[in-house]
């Protein structure tokens, strides 16, 4: 009997221990970025400077859920005649539409670090399937917060004309774009 209790509050302990971990994603270090073809001269790079969401990580299995939610209106090419242009009616039409949304699940993972997000991008009223490469993911405790702090880097591509995004397209611009997420988040209190 004495052997059978042990055993269970081992199990106990260690399922404990690999509970997954609901981290909020710090704005002022997460800013999606992407880069998108200029009439096959040069590629625009621009991000989005406000972002927000929630990551759920289960460190031992490598499992759980990703959800970024980033405001349109923060959008930044470096050029402010650009931006106004991305923000009005013919293009994101932030006024009908003002954030764009990836929500996808871990896969992979391979020492309980997974090697992909595996979901969908909401953007401009459509939602379509996209898969973001995991390059790098790591936690270490806060030094100042004493909390776990996990940061990672992904990126994918997805055709923004399959999102009703389609200007330029009829001048020759490429219509993929590649989408990188460098994301740092705080486990909750």
């Amino acid at each position: 009997m004495k052997r059978l209790t042990l055993t269970a509050a081992l199990l106990t302990a260690g399922l404990a221990h690999a509970a997954p971990v609901t981290y909020d994603i710090e704005p002022t270090h997460t800013y999606p970025s992407f880069e998108a073809d200029h009439m096959g001269l040069s590629v625009w790079r621009g991000k989005l400077n406000k972002s927000a969401g929630t990551v759920v990580y289960d460190k031992a299995t490598g499992g759980g859920s990703v959800d970024v939610t980033m405001d349109l209106a923060s959008i930044d090419f470096g050029l402010d005649a650009m931006n106004a242009w991305a923000r009005g009616d013919k293009f994101f039409n932030v006024a009908q539409n003002p954030n764009a949304t990836f929500k996808g699940r871990f896969e992979g993972a391979t020492g309980g670090v997974p090697t992909k997000l595996v979901g969908e991008l909401t953007l401009n009223g459509r939602t379509k399937p996209v898969t973001l490469v995991i390059h790098q993911l790591k936690c270490v405790p806060h030094p100042m917060l004493k909390r776990e702090l996990c940061g990672a880097d992904a990126s994918g591509s997805f055709n923004r004309d399959d999102f009703g995004l389609s200007a330029g397209k009829d001048w020759g611009f490429k219509m993929d774009v590649a989408l990188r997420i460098q994301v740092e988040a705080i486990a909750k209190e």
